[in-house]
């Protein structure tokens, strides 16, 4: 129990589903359209197949764990970039099916299931056994799914000014998240 415990925490940290919060009701605002089952459904199955399969899948393309952590990294500064500037640099598809556009890029990947968390799910694994780390991700997946549904509540308790300040703080942290993984993996 103890080490489920333990890997929840640490993942529920570094996904920071709270403080993704004002990050996702910026975009949502913006007008990015996403379904909460399927955000939830494809950031779970990235960290359960990432748990199982990571290493490998990412040795079939050649590729070591921090070039992947990097590349993640880069796609978080962006975000974070239009966050602080407030510019959009991710565009949606128009010929994608509108409730589901932003459920897999940028929220479920790499917001939630982003660089970071995969790396740390291989990291996990040197110290947690498999199930524990499943464990914590299903509950992790409980809340975001349960945070997800109720950001459209927190943008109504939340002023304008509100959200705009925590963007833009939001904006710099991930900015500075991402800085850091590149950092830690060159």
């Amino acid at each position: 129990m103890a080490a489920i415990l333990s890997v929840t925490v640490i993942l529920f940290s570094v996904i920071d589903m709270l403080g993704n919060v004002p990050i996702i009701i910026g975009m949502k605002k913006e007008g990015l359209k996403f379904n909460e089952t399927v955000v939830t459904l494809i950031s779970a199955s990235i960290m359960v197949t990432f748990l199982f399969f990571g290493t490998s899948i990412l040795g079939v393309f050649g590729i070591d764990t921090s070039s992947f952590a990097i590349a993640g990294s880069l796609v978080m500064f962006f975000i974070g970039l239009e966050m602080i500037l407030n510019i959009k640099i991710f565009k949606e598809d128009p010929e994608s099916d509108e409730a589901s556009s932003g459920s897999i890029v940028p929220i479920a990947f790499p917001l939630l299931a982003g660089a970071g968390t995969m790396t740390t799910i291989i990291s996990l694994k040197a110290e947690y056994d498999t199930y524990s780390i499943l464990i914590g991700i299903l509950i992790n997946a409980v809340i975001i799914f349960g945070v997800l549904k109720s950001v459209d509540w927190m943008s109504t308790k939340l002023s304008a000014q509100a959200i705009s300040t925590l963007r833009k703080v939001f904006g710099i942290i991930l900015l500075a998240i991402a800085i850091q993984i590149v950092k830690s993996n060159i």
